[in-house]
């Protein structure tokens, strides 16, 4: 059985610096799970590894993708377990590294199968979001499909309020004529790895000073810039990101360019607090400090 290495942890808590010390302590390539990084033209406001440490270890899924492109996390699944089967003919490890809890999920358990959806009904579901909002989304799915409804607004609430989880829910029921749920917890495909967790954590306090210590240094690599060429594309769901939405609100003259950052740094803040909150329910996940040194969790992950 192979190894995968997986960190984990919230943002800007040092899982790229981790992930090359491992990768070149087991002369391994890294595989990502940043579901924003995929994209080559958000480089400063998703914090893209720089040069030096893309030429430190291999990397896999950094800014391969354009923002105009439909990219899914089923799609993800599919590239990436065919990449981790490829570096697994040569090698023993290799490294799962990233923040978006549903992209790791679906590179270790595997994605729940889902029927094609006629793209007639996806265009009637997004035409009714435009028209009536995010309630009409959430009153479709509570009448399809009550117990996946009362389940979310139980477990994880926040998902209510994200219209592109809904249209999915809505279209799935309404394409189907099947709930929703019903698709779920099927049989996963058999994976050829054994997953090695790693978490990373700091008190609440070190991470969000960390948090706005990085806001900072993007606003002084470009970011502002960044966002103001990708401004006409905002309506993109890549664009439906911390970072850039908030930049938006500026050069649509809502807010001032100072409150943008100061929101920028607020949304990371709660994005993080998410982050912690879907790898937390992982009881396998190994947590340590982030200033643990690498050679501490190279024994660890080898005495395993």
């Amino acid at each position: 059985m192979k190894t995968l290495i997986t960190i984990v942890g919230p943002t800007a808590i040092g899982k790229t610096a981790l992930s090359i010390k491992l990768a070149q302590h087991f002369s391994c390539e890294i595989v990502s799970c940043d579901s924003r990084q995929f994209f080559r033209e958000m480089r400063v406001g998703t914090a893209v590894p720089d040069d030096d440490e893309l030429a430190a270890a291999p990397h896999h899924f950094i800014q391969n993708k354009s923002i105009f492109e439909h990219y899914t996390v089923g799609d993800y699944e599919k590239e990436a377990i065919a990449k981790l089967d490829e570096l697994f003919e040569t090698n023993d490890f290799a490294i799962l590294v990233g923040g978006s809890g549903l992209y790791v999920d679906a590179v270790l358990k595997g994605f729940d199968s889902f029927p094609t959806i006629d793209a007639a009904v996806r265009e009637a579901v997004s035409k009714n979001y435009e028209l009536h909002g995010i309630a009409w989304l959430q009153q479709q799915l509570q009448q399809f499909d009550t117990d996946y409804y009362t389940k979310i607004q139980s477990e994880n609430p926040q998902t209510l309020m994200n219209p592109q989880r809904l249209m999915r829910f809505v279209e799935v029921c309404l394409g189907t004529g099947k709930p929703y749920s019903s698709f779920l917890d099927q049989k996963k495909n058999q994976r050829c790895f054994a997953p090695i967790f790693i978490g990373l954590e700091a008190s609440r306090d070190v991470l969000y000073d960390r948090i706005n210590r990085r806001v900072d240094l993007m606003v002084n690599a470009g970011l502002v810039e960044e966002a103001r060429q990708l401004y006409p594309n905002k309506e993109l769901n890549a664009m439906q990101t911390v970072g850039y939405r908030e930049l938006f609100d500026y050069f649509d003259g809502k807010i001032t360019l100072e409150r943008a950052i100061e929101e920028i740094k607020k949304n990371t803040r709660r994005f993080a607090k998410r982050q912690l909150t879907w790898f937390k329910r992982n009881e396998n996940v190994q947590w340590v400090d982030f200033k643990t040194d690498s050679q501490t969790i190279i024994q660890s992950i080898e005495c395993q």
